[in-house]
């Protein structure tokens, strides 16, 4: 049987409940997204967002912890809720209701081991991206502007910087992030504007110039 052709019954009201999340890591200066490659059909052998069903008893909230554990080996991290999507014919077997979310990590701090249903995991630049199974491109598309509009607006980054950086760091995290170069004098004083940084009276050490590090406000 040809799973793809499957037809879902418009008319029904019954519908599995799924989370799929965005994690999103900075490393070699380069914003990053992980992907799982499913072992399983429908859409075996493509590359797509760590996702799966919500378990009975579970909230949301479980179910991506336990998703991502169970697929990927990550845990113990913090994840923004994004949007949600119920068009009736999105899954090629049933219908499924999938809540998305994204989660911003360093890379180093989770590895990452194949688990279950899936043969590989991997990180991908994010202008680099292979063909995404399901709608799992339309979910990375939200996740990446909901990730945009939070670091213009709030400076929410997450893990992807280390406590104390600099603010040339911190440059270079947003010009990968909105994939744009910054004038140097007009983002600092705009970051400075915020009010959400404040200065540690610690150096970089080991950088040429010996720049001040900072670290968010608590």
């Amino acid at each position: 049987m040809n799973l793809h052709k499957t037809k879902v019954d418009a008319n029904s009201y019954e519908c599995t409940l799924t989370v799929d999340c965005s994690i999103f890591g900075f490393q070699d200066n380069k914003l990053k997204l992980l992907l799982i490659k499913r072992s399983v059909d429908p859409y075996k052998d493509h590359w797509m967002l760590p996702g799966g069903v919500m378990g009975e008893g579970k909230t949301l909230e479980d179910a991506v912890s336990e998703v991502l554990f169970s697929l990927t080996g990550i845990k113990d991290i913090t994840y923004e809720h994004v949007d949600v999507y119920s068009q009736v014919d999105r899954h090629p077997i049933k219908r499924v209701v999938s809540i998305t979310y994204y989660a911003l990590i360093k890379p180093e701090n989770h590895p990452v081991i194949a688990k279950n249903y899936v043969s590989e995991v991997a990180w991908f630049p994010v202008d680099d991206l292979p063909p995404l199974g399901f709608d799992h491109a339309q979910f990375f598309k939200d996740s990446f502007n909901r990730l945009q509009l939070n670091l213009e607006q709030k400076l929410v980054f997450g893990e992807l910087l280390p406590e104390k950086f600099t603010l040339k760091e911190l440059q270079d995290l947003y010009e990968s992030i909105l994939g744009q170069t910054l004038d140097r004098r007009n983002f600092r004083k705009r970051i400075l504007q915020m009010g959400l940084l404040e200065p540690t009276n610690e150096i970089k050490v080991g950088v040429q110039g010996g720049p001040a590090l900072y670290k968010m406000k608590n």
